[in-house]
């Protein structure tokens, strides 16, 4: 080979290499302006905002800002925020119980995450971590969930049969709002000596309280009547109701005239009131939300719809959730419930099966069983079974409805049943609950599991527990919570219970801890443990052991009140010197800005001693200044802030004694 043939070859070469860097250049370059235009339009797609681990990688990736002054700001998972709560002490303890290595799901905290440990102390979660754990028993939770105990706040009287159903179904509370008693007294203390495994707790039943006047079904009350029923219904929230019931579409003689004073005394004790609406067709069923939703907006009391799906949304659910949702957008408390079946069931000799009950909704004899049979009705037997109260099921529910109710993220389960000797039960006395996980979480996929939980356990605890400190225990799986947990299979939980045989126990569920007591111990009932709690509302009051001395500022003396080991002051003394306060109705949050006073909302005479035996009450009003924000406290119409807030607004309080001095 020659030297002129040998050179142009490695020239050759050297273009051949220069063509491949930019070809490797301009690869680069393209792939990374696709993979920027790709990653911008996921976070359009999911409203701009990148998740959390994104999140974290982008604040470790940006460093400090220009100048070098401030640390990046890195959000923690739930799971770290988790281990930030356990000491040594936690972890070198010996614990009654741990559960160990399973998949625990808090829906409060988001917390989703295999491989935690809970170490139960007594009928206390002691600590939840990663870390290893002694025990004096260990439960194996690998390859299960680990949820906070189901509470069925649509139940009945806790019967000393239909309370294993329910263990069995993962229910660790078991409320009567749907019915109850109107003797709280009685009941609690009946249920008390019973010691059922579940905890417990009721309504005012305004239906069962009525029939002291031998009302007709289609009978108003008089006004002596009322005013009769309005000090029952008080009497029984001082004995620890959990609220009030109505069952409209049961006694349709129910008038506006009974009802709101009622509601204006659950808005006044901060209570919720619990409604069967008044129609369950369309398109009444519509009128008979409308008519809740009025309510709510008249009193300011809190609504709760029963089971939606087979009373005011059965035919028009996305027409009746868009009513609830325009309400709960003006700043209304209305939820509701449903069940997941499409079918519902109640008694023949009730006003649903008054005449014209099959145009109302859409069936013949022919769709209705006897519950805890094989039976058909026609004609004939329909009367027979009428004449003797008996229990029919209806194939009368779109499945739609029950898919359209479960994603509406006010609505949460209740199951409308228990079951009694005899069986004949709706079988959601006895599934309700694995059926809702088994059928709408992991087979429909219709709300996750996070999501499902949540309307399982958090939710009604929620829905309840303002005026119940016991239930602000419950629904969590956390340090410090109530240890009512269950443990499930997620590949197998399903409902048995048939129509058939509602007795049939639910399948998948594992384990059932209540109080820290194993109540279901590797599927087999432990009859033995009655570890239930009585669940009651209880209310505190303004007293001279409530008073906590004055706050001195500007040359005015404010009142102050001791509350939960907390001190407070009226929030309008603030409008007072110089801030202004603007309440929103939606958010229930008061603005407070230091400036002008002019936006004030608060026109309370702040220097005035609250009046003994006003409530003292915790609405889940908030007051926020800047970026920082406190929970209030209700007394009558005027809203009290805590003496610690003040400094968020720079506002410097010393004090001696019980009396608080603000520095000029």
């Amino acid at each position: 080979m020659d030297s002129n043939n040998e050179h142009g070859q490695q020239s050759g070469r050297r273009s051949m290499r220069a063509i491949a860097v930019i070809a490797v250049f301009l690869v680069v370059v393209v792939g990374g302006y696709f993979g920027y235009t790709l990653f911008n339009d996921k976070n359009a797609k999911d409203g701009g905002k990148p998740n959390i681990s994104e999140q974290n990688n982008n604040k470790q990736a940006e460093g400090t800002e220009p100048g070098g002054k401030s640390e990046p700001e890195v959000v923690k998972t739930a799971a770290e925020l988790l281990e930030e709560t356990v000491t040594q002490a936690d972890l070198d303890r010996e614990y009654d119980v741990v559960i160990s290595g399973g998949r625990v799901v808090n829906p409060e905290t988001q917390l989703d995450q295999e491989g935690l440990n809970v170490g139960i102390l007594g009928d206390k979660i002691g600590v939840v971590t990663a870390k290893p754990l002694k025990g004096k028993r260990e439960i194996d939770a690998k390859g299960l969930v680990v949820s906070p105990g189901f509470i069925d706040n649509l139940s009945y009287d806790p019967n000393p049969l239909g309370v294993w159903q329910k263990i069995g179904d993962g229910v660790t509370s078991n409320i009567a709002m749907h019915g109850g008693t109107s003797n709280p007294k009685q009941w609690y203390d009946h249920y008390e000596r019973d010691m059922p495994p579940v905890s417990f707790g009721a309504s005012f039943f305004y239906t069962q309280a009525r029939n002291q006047f031998k009302l007709g079904r289609y009978d108003g009350a008089k006004p002596e009547q009322t005013a009769k029923l309005l000090k029952d219904a008080e009497d029984a929230l001082k004995n620890g109701a959990l609220g009030i019931s109505f069952s409209l579409e049961y006694v349709p003689g129910i008038t506006p005239e009974e009802i709101i004073p009622l509601m204006e005394l659950a808005n006044e004790y901060n209570v919720p009131v619990y409604f069967h609406g008044r129609y369950s067709d369309a398109p009444n069923e519509l009128e008979g939300t409308r008519e809740l939703i009025d309510y709510a907006e008249k009193t300011g009391a809190a609504v709760h719809i029963d089971h939606i799906n087979s009373t005011g949304g059965t035919f028009s659910m996305k027409e009746a959730l868009a009513l609830i949702e325009e309400a709960r957008a003006k700043g209304y408390d209305i939820t509701a419930c449903t069940y997941p079946y499409d079918y519902w069931g109640t008694y023949l000799n009730s006003a649903r099966f008054d005449t014209g009950w099959q145009e109302r909704f859409r069936i013949t004899y022919h769709d209705l069983q006897i519950a805890g049979t094989t039976e058909r009705l026609d004609e004939n037997s329909f009367i027979k079974y009428k004449k003797e109260g008996k229990l029919a099921v209806a194939y009368a529910i779109p499945p739609e409805a029950v898919i359209d109710a479960f994603k509406a993220p006010y609505v949460m389960i209740g199951s409308d049943a228990i079951l009694e000797p005899g069986f004949n039960n709706h079988p959601r006395a006895s599934g309700t609950f694995a059926r809702a996980i088994g059928l709408y979480v992991r087979e429909q996929q219709v709300m996750s599991l996070m999501d499902g939980i949540a309307k399982l356990s958090l939710m009604p605890a929620q829905r309840l527990e303002k005026q119940a400190p016991e239930l602000r225990k419950k629904g969590r799986l956390a340090k410090g919570m109530d240890a009512d947990i269950v443990i499930f299979d997620f590949n197998t939980i399903r409902d048995r219970s048939t129509v058939e045989k509602p007795d049939l126990m639910s399948e998948g569920i594992r384990y059932v801890l209540v109080a820290g007591k194993v109540a279901l111990d590797d599927g087999e009932l432990n009859k033995k443990v009655r570890p239930g709690q009585a669940l009651r509302s209880h209310f505190e009051r303004v007293a001279a052991g409530t008073a906590a001395g004055s706050l001195q500022w500007g040359g005015k003396a404010y009142p102050l009140i001791a509350y939960n080991q907390a001190t407070y002051v009226d929030l309008a003394a603030l409008g007072e010197q110089g801030y202004s306060i603007v309440w929103d109705q939606v958010s229930k949050q008061y603005t407070i800005e230091q400036g002008t006073a002019a936006g004030n909302t608060e026109k309370a005479a702040p220097a005035e001693k609250p009046k003994e035996g006003q409530l003292m009450l915790e609405r889940g009003y908030k007051a926020k200044a800047g970026d920082k924000e406190t929970e209030l406290l209700s007394i009558g119409k005027r809203a009290f802030v805590p003496v610690s807030f003040l400094k968020s607004l720079g506002i410097k309080a010393e004090h001696q004694g019980d009396v608080w001095t603000v520095e000029p």
